[in-house]
């Protein structure tokens, strides 16, 4: 897909993905979302070609304009759709699949100085809530969902929903998962003990138990 259908199909997304899209001239005339991801599939077309200081000059004034920072050397796939967008950072090295979604305060970020793959990848469908940390080399699988504020530093699997900090894994394939953290495996015996004492207290309250108590 060349890149006049990539902005198609970015358009496209914002329509089907946003209730609040009153059609594609909405879109285009007032979501700064779809104005970033546009610009940026220009100033990522020059940065390619090897073209010094203007992609990164253009991108300041887009940031600038939209309150978006995308670098210029970032991959991103069809259909990518940045909701309301403001404070969204992606890193250089950062990489999308198809489909992909993200909130507003959203950062795909790095966490070396190492002159490398240094950002996140993302698989296609992938949907990113708002204020959450994406951070490192590390890869989101297909499918996934990430919860507002959360902050991955650590794969995620296809077909999964993270939450917290650091993020873990709370659903997979739609079934509640089983953690296997040190906590939540103490926090759900503590809450099934806590179920057995009522279960046991409702038994020893069952009717005539206070027959002989004086009110």
């Amino acid at each position: 897909m060349n890149w006049l259908d990539a902005i198609g199909a970015d358009l496209r997304a914002a329509c089907d993905r946003d209730p609040a899209a009153r059609g594609r001239l909405d879109v285009v005339l007032s979501y700064p979302g779809f104005h970033a991801v546009t610009a940026h599939r220009f100033i990522h077309r020059l940065h390619r070609a090897g073209i010094p200081l203007l992609p990164r000059f253009l991108a300041n004034v887009v940031r600038f304009a939209t309150g978006i920072e995308i670098h210029p050397g970032a991959r991103l796939g069809n259909g990518f759709f940045i909701d309301h967008g403001m404070g969204v950072v992606i890193g250089e090295t950062s990489e999308t699949g198809d489909g992909v979604t993200l909130y507003q305060g959203v950062t795909l970020g790095g966490v070396s100085l190492q002159k490398q793959k240094r950002h996140p990848t993302l698989g296609d469908n992938v949907v990113v809530g708002a204020g959450a940390l994406v951070l490192g080399p590390i890869t989101i699988g297909d499918n996934a969902k990430i919860g507002a504020n959360s902050v991955v530093v650590r794969d995620v699997p296809p077909n999964a929903t993270v939450v917290g900090m650091p993020a873990k894994v709370v659903l997979q394939d739609g079934e509640p998962a089983r953690s296997s953290d040190p906590q939540s495996l103490l926090l759900r015996q503590l809450a099934e003990r806590v179920a057995a004492l009522e279960r046991k207290l409702a038994q020893l309250s069952g009717p005539g138990a206070y027959d002989d108590v004086a009110i």
